[in-house]
C-alpha cells in the first residue's frame, strides 16, 4: 500500500500519534490549510514549522508522522536531502556573518553582485577561499584578539617553502588567554559581564552559580602566580579532570603563564594517561580526588598516580579538602594556591607574551593502535576554532553556550575559546549530561546554544529524560563527533520549535571544521551545507582526480593547504607523511591536504559524511559506505537502537560480505533472522537491490574510542572468524 500524502492524513492518524481527539481535529485542519496550496514538500514543512504548530510538548510520534509523511516520496539519490530549517533575510542579517556581509559585501563582491546574506553567501564563500587574507583581516577585528605586536601581514606564502599553507600572522606577539580575560568594546564583554554559569549535579533546584569576567580574571591570575612559583616558562602541565569552573581557570592560567596545557580525558585508564604524559614530557598534572557523575564517585587520583611520576595537584570534588591521602611529592589545590598568594600582588599577573606560533596546548588523536598523535595547538588554533563558531554557530555576546565535553578532547578548548573570544557566557554542568538534571540546567541557565554528540541525543530520546523541560530559549543546536541519526535530530530540533542543528566535521589537527552547517542556508538533518570559510575543498575519485565543483559525487576529501590554524607539525609523527604524502596537486599548483573522510556531495550541494576512508566497502562491484547502510538500517524497525555495518573479505578471496551488527532498545526483543529480512528489504528498497546481507548479529554494545567514535575496525576483526564459522554451517 502506498503511503498516505499529507492531505490524506485523518484525525485518527493524529490520535494514534498521541494527541487527544479535540486537539487532533484542530491540528488536522491547520495542516490541511497549510498543505493544499503547495505540492512542494519543503514548502509545506516550512509553513508548518514557521507557524509553530508542532509544539515541543507534542509526542515524538506526531512529529515523526508529519515529517516522514511530508517527505514520503523523497528519493535520496536523485533529490536534495529533505530540508527542515529555512533562514529568513531578517534572521540572516542579524547573524555575525550576515552582518559582516551587509557591511563589506558590496565592496568585496561588487555592488551589482552583492544581493543579501542568503543569496550572496556562495559567492562570498568563494571570495574567502580566493582571498583568505582579506576575510581574516575582517574577522580578527570581530574577535577579542589583542596583539602586543601586530603581524607584518596576514599571510606570507614566500618565506618558508616547507610550509604548504604559508605563514599566518608573521611577527605577531600576544597571549591568547589574556585576550579571553580582558573586556572588549562590546557592552556584553565587560568586567561585570557573566563569564561562566554552572550548577553541580544533585543541586537541580538550587540557584545557578555564576562568575563575572573580572572575578574569572582574578582567579586565573592568582593561579598563574602559583604556576610561576612551581614551574618554568614553557613547561608542559597536564589537566585530567572534569570540565568544571576550576578546570577552565587552570587551563587559562597555564596559557597565561606561558606554559603548555596537556589535554587528557578524565575517562582514560592509567596506561593511556602515562602515554600522554610521556609523549608531552609533562612536568605536572592537575586532577581531582574523585569524579562525581550520576550520583556516584569514581576514583581519579589513584589512576593518575599509577601513571604519573611528576607532581600532581589534586582538587577536591566535594568541599574544600581533598578526601584522600596524597603522595609526598603531590600537593592539594589549596596548598598550591597558597604558594601563589605569597606574591605581593597575587590577583595581578603580567601575561607571558609569545609569538603567534608558540605552542599553548598539546592534544591527542583518539587512535587505537600505538601512541596517539600528539597535536600541538599554537596561538593560531584558538583563533580559528573561535572564528568558525562566530561565523557558523553564530556565537554572539549575550549567548549562553553549553556543550557537555572535556578538556581532553578538542571540543573542550574549542568551547572555551568560542565563548571568551566572542563574548558569550560559558555554561557548565558539573556532572553527567545523560539525565534530567542536565536538561534542567539547560532550561534554568537560559542556554541559547546547545552542543551535542549524536549518541547523547540518542540516549535523551530513548530514555525520555528531558520530557517536561522548556528548551525554547535555544536558538541553535550543534552536533559533532560521529554521524547524526535523522530521527534523533528530528527529536532534538523539535524541542525548540525546529531550530537549526549546525553539523560540524573537522579535526583536532585543523583546530576547526572543514564542513559545517550555516544559518545563512537551509539545513537538512545529518547533512552539512558548506565548507567552512576560506576552506578550499575538493572530492577525489579513486584515482585521486578531483570531481568538478558542485557535481553530485562520492569520494575522499582533499583540502587546500592554505588553512589558518591547521598543524604544520606533530610531536611524535611525520606530519608530511600523514597529511601530504601521496596527495595530488590541485590544478598543478598546490598539493592537497589529506583528511581521510569519504564524503558525498548531494544533488543541491549538501554534504554527507560517509565515514573514514577505511570504512568504505565494495559490495558486488559497487562502492558504498558503512554510514549509508547504517542510516537505512537504523530506521528499519522500532526495536533497533543503532547498527554497525562492516564488510568482510573472505579468506579464500571472493566478493566482500556484508555483516550488520545491532544493538536493541531496552525492553525490545527480536532475532537475527527476522532482522536480516527487515534490513535486506530496507537496503534493497532504499539503496541498491544488489546489496546482500551475509550475517546479522545482535550485540549488547559496540566498541568505541574514548571520544565515542565507533570502532568498525575492531568489529571487522571480531566478525571475520564468526563469518567463517557461519559459512561452513
Amino acid at each position: 500500500m502506498a503511503p498516505k500524502s499529507i492531505t490524506e492524513l485523518g484525525v485518527n492518524d493524529f490520535v494514534k500519534a498521541g494527541l487527544p481527539p479535540a486537539e487532533a481535529n484542530q491540528l488536522k485542519e491547520l495542516v490541511l490549510s497549510l498543505s493544499v496550496s503547495s505540492g512542494d514538500p519543503s514548502d509545506i514543512w516550512r509553513r508548518i514549522v514557521s507557524r509553530r504548530i508542532l509544539k515541543p510538548s507534542y509526542p515524538h510520534p506526531l512529529h515523526q508522522l508529519l515529517y516522514y509523511t511530508i517527505y514520503s516520496n523523497h528519493h535520496s539519490s536523485s533529490s536534495p536531502p529533505p530540508l527542515y530549517w529555512f533562514p529568513s533575510i531578517e534572521q540572516a542579517r542579524h547573524t555575525n556573518l550576515g552582518r559582516l556581509m551587509e557591511i563589506h559585501g558590496s565592496q568585496l563582491l561588487g555592488a551589482s553582485s552583492y544581493k543579501d546574506p542568503i543569496t550572496s553567501f556562495p559567492l562570498f564563500h568563494k571570495f574567502s577561499v580566493q582571498h583568505p587574507e582579506v576575510y581574516w583581516s575582517l574577522v580578527l577585528k570581530e574577535l577579542s584578539i589583542s596583539f602586543v605586536q601586530p603581524p607584518s601581514c596576514i599571510l606570507d606564502t614566500s618565506s618558508d617553502p616547507s610550509k604548504h599553507g604559508g605563514t599566518w600572522l608573521p611577527g605577531s606577539v600576544l597571549n591568547i588567554a589574556d585576550c579571553c580575560l580582558q573586556p572588549s568594546s562590546h557592552p556584553n564583554k565587560q568586567d561585570d559581564s557573566v563569564a561562566i554559569v554552572w550548577r553541580d549535579e544533585g543541586f537541580d533546584d538550587s540557584e545557578i552559580n555564576h562568575i563575572t569576567l573580572k572575578q574569572l580574571r582574578q582567579q586565573v591570575m592568582l593561579l598563574a602566580n602559583a604556576i610561576d612559583a612551581n614551574f618554568s616558562k614553557g613547561d608542559a602541565i597536564a589537566i585530567d579532570m572534569q570540565m568544571t569552573v576550576n578546570a577552565v581557570i587552570i587551563y587559562l592560567a597555564i596559557v597565561l603563564a606561558g606554559c603548555v596545557v596537556v589535554s587528557i580525558a578524565d575517562s582514560f585508564a592509567p596506561k593511556e594517561i602515562a602515554t600522554r604524559l610521556r609523549v608531552s614530557n609533562a612536568r605536572g598534572i592537575f586532577t581531582q580526588d574523585f569524579i562525581a557523575r550520576g550520583g556516584k564517585k569514581f576514583p581519579l587520583y589513584s589512576r593518575v598516580i599509577e601513571a604519573a611520576a611528576c607532581k600532581v595537584i589534586v582538587l577536591p570534588v566535594i568541599g574544600n579538602d581533598v578526601g584522600i591521602k596524597l603522595r609526598k611529592r603531590d600537593v592539594s589545590w589549596n596548598s598550591f594556591l597558597s604558594s601563589g598568594k605569597q606574591h605581593p600582588r597575587s590577583h595581578n599577573y603580567s601575561p607571558v607574551y609569545q609569538s603567534i606560533d608558540s605552542v599553548t596546548n598539546i592534544l591527542f588523536s583518539s587512535g587505537t593502535t600505538g601512541d596517539p598523535k600528539a597535536i600541538p595547538w599554537t596561538q593560531l588554533s584558538p583563533i580559528r576554532s573561535a572564528a568558525d563558531g562566530w561565523a557558523f554557530i553564530d556565537v554572539q555576546p549575550g549567548d549562553v553556550y553549553c556543550w557537555p565535553t572535556n578538556l581532553g578532547w578538542v571540543m573542550g578548548p574549542t568551547l572555551l575559546y568560542s565563548c571568551f573570544l566572542s563574548g558569550a557566557t560559558l555554561a557548565l554542568y558539573h556532572g553527567s549530561p545523560l539525565g534530567h538534571g542536565f536538561g534542567k540546567f539547560v532550561q534554568d541557565a537560559g542556554v541559547t546554544i546547545l552542543g551535542t554528540v549524536p549518541s547523547l541525543v540518542k540516549t535523551w530520546k530513548s530514555t525520555q529524560c528531558m520530557e517536561g523541560l522548556d528548551w525554547t530559549k535555544i536558538k541553535t543546536f550543534c552536533s559533532t563527533g560521529e554521524t547524526s541519526n535523522v530521527d534523533d535530530d528530528l527529536w532534538l530540533s523539535s524541542k525548540s520549535y525546529y531550530k537549526p542543528i549546525i553539523e560540524c566535521c573537522g579535526g583536532t589537527e585543523l583546530a576547526s571544521c572543514y564542513i559545517m552547517g550555516s544559518r545563512l542556508q537551509p539545513q537538512a538533518f545529518g547533512a552539512f551545507s558548506t565548507p567552512s570559510m576560506t576552506t578550499g575543498l575538493v572530492i577525489l575519485d579513486e584515482n585521486g582526480v578531483p570531481y568538478p565543483d558542485d557535481v553530485p559525487c562520492v569520494g575522499e576529501a582533499g583540502l587546500f593547504p592554505v588553512y589558518l590554524g591547521a598543524t604544520d607539525r606533530l610531536l611524535n609523527a611525520d606530519h608530511e607523511e600523514i597529511y601530504f604524502k601521496g596527495m595530488p596537486l590541485y590544478k598543478g599548483k598546490q598539493i592537497l591536504r589529506r583528511h581521510g573522510d569519504i564524503i558525498k556531495r548531494t544533488v543541491g550541494g549538501h554534504f554527507v559524511v560517509q565515514g573514514r576512508a577505511d570504512d568504505t566497502m565494495n559490495l558486488g562491484g559497487i562502492k558504498t559506505s558503512s554510514v549509508e547502510i547504517e542510516r537505512v538500517c537504523d530506521r528499519a524497525d522500532e526495536c533497533v537502537l543503532e547498527t554497525a555495518a562492516v564488510s568482510i573479505a573472505p579468506a579464500n578471496a571472493g566478493p566482500e560480505q556484508l555483516v550488520i551488527l545491532v544493538v536493541l532498545k531496552n525492553g525490545y526483543n527480536s532475532d537475527a533472522e527476522t532482522l536480516k529480512k527487515i534490513f535486506s528489504k530496507a537496503i534493497q528498497t532504499n539503496l541498491n537491490p544488489l546489496f546482500k546481507i551475509s550475517l546479522v548479529k545482535i550485540v549488547p554494545a559496540f566498541p568505541r574510542t574514548a571520544s565515542n567514535k565507533l570502532l568498525r575496525r575492531v568489529l571487522r576483526d571480531q566478525m571475520k572468524h564468526e563469518l567463517s564459522v557461519h559459512s561452513r554451517l
